[in-house]
């Protein structure tokens, strides 16, 4: 009877990285579905200000309200994106009073268009201000150097 010697196996030593392309490819198509939803805001052209940037607290809520240049008022509450409706200086007075009663400290943010008019600003501030919201906050970009 004949002992054949047993062959002593090497570690493998390579990393398979077919398991990892996998999930990267899976990712990529995950992140390229979902980037056109990311798309939230509504298009304002923001106007320029020399103002400091505002402290704002990242643990607390912000609502923001965008008026456009065409005096349509928008709010960030509920809908994304193409969902998003224009809703009336009553709807938002409503809106807003039941936000603030749910929580006084949110931060309330106004985008308004650059070519929106000074009259429809002043009565969404009111209508702001009559649904609780003590201090406003507007958003603006900083002043472009040409």
């Amino acid at each position: 009877m004949q002992v054949i010697p047993k062959k002593k196996r090497k570690a493998m030593s390579d990393i398979n990285v077919v398991p990892y392309i996998d999930v990267m490819l899976v990712l990529l198509i995950v992140f390229m579905v979902t980037a056109p939803l990311l798309d939230q805001g509504i298009e304002v052209e923001l106007p320029e200000a020399n103002s400091e940037p505002l402290n704002i607290n990242e643990n607390i809520e912000a609502l923001v309200v965008s008026l456009t240049a065409s005096g349509d008022v928008f709010l960030n509450i509920g809908a994304f994106g193409e969902e998003r409706e224009s809703v009336t200086l009553e709807t938002v007075g409503t809106q807003v009073s039941r936000v603030v009663a749910a929580n006084p400290r949110i931060q309330v943010l106004i985008e308004g268009d650059t070519l929106a008019n000074w009259g429809a600003m002043v009565k969404l501030i009111t209508v702001l201000q009559e649904a609780g919201v003590s201090n406003p906050n507007f958003i603006t970009q900083p002043v472009q150097s040409d």
